[in-house]
């Protein structure tokens, strides 16, 4: 067997893809991780350890994978000649690209992390995937718009996610045309709180009109 890697995140950052292609066949399993740590020329016992905390361990694992995959392919210098709707669509694009050629694992994925037990951890992982597209996009909101954002993101995604798991059309177009709805639901939102949300100094106000026509400006 090679050298093992320095910590067991390293570990489960470098068998997360090959575990990923095995899941279709053996599930989110001990199986698949051993397969994957035999693949990759680890030691087996010493990845079951890695992973030791199960299917969810591992699933996590491979999304963290994907946000560091797609960090490093999209960083925001990257992405900042685009506009916003362009930077979310190419970064989400990338994830399904990514999980593409594992869409029965996908599919099984899906099906865990909606098991009750398994719903708190899974809305942390999409949160933080979510928020790795926004800084990507280069989004610097501290306020309540950094939630309001991500949460939006959060949820279109997954809902991404369940379109693509079942789409057989050429190309994921199905997939593709349904974001490209959402995230234009997403501009048409954003532009339409930034107006509500404006000053109040640069709203019209009948009453400071008729003032100021009262008692002109010197």
């Amino acid at each position: 067997m090679g050298s093992e890697p320095a910590s067991l995140d390293e570990a489960r950052l470098a068998l997360a893809g090959a575990i990923a292609d095995a899941a279709a066949f053996d599930g989110w399993s001990e199986a698949a991780v051993r397969a994957a740590a035999i693949d990759r020329g680890m030691d087996p016992d010493f990845a079951a350890y890695a992973f030791s905390g199960g299917a969810m361990a591992m699933i996590e694992a491979w999304i963290h994978s994907i946000d560091a995959a797609m960090a490093r392919e999209l960083p925001a210098e990257k992405l900042a000649a685009m506009k916003v709707r362009e930077r979310i669509s190419a970064l989400v694009r990338f994830r399904l690209d990514a999980a593409a050629p594992n869409k029965e694992a996908l599919r099984r994925a899906l099906a865990i992390m909606a098991m009750p037990g398994n719903a708190p951890r899974a809305l942390r992982l999409g949160w933080h995937s979510a928020d790795v597209m926004w800084r990507l996009a280069g989004d610097t909101a501290s306020d309540y718009n950094h939630y309001t954002k991500r949460a939006i993101l959060g949820s279109i995604y997954a809902a991404t996610l369940a379109v693509f798991v079942d789409d057989t059309s050429e190309g994921h177009g199905e997939t593709l045309a349904f974001l490209d709805r959402r995230i234009e639901g997403i501009m048409k939102f954003e532009k339409a709180k930034a107006r509500l949300l404006r000053p109040a100094d640069e709203h019209f106000s009948p009453a400071r009109f008729l003032g100021r026509l009262r008692y002109p400006a010197r």
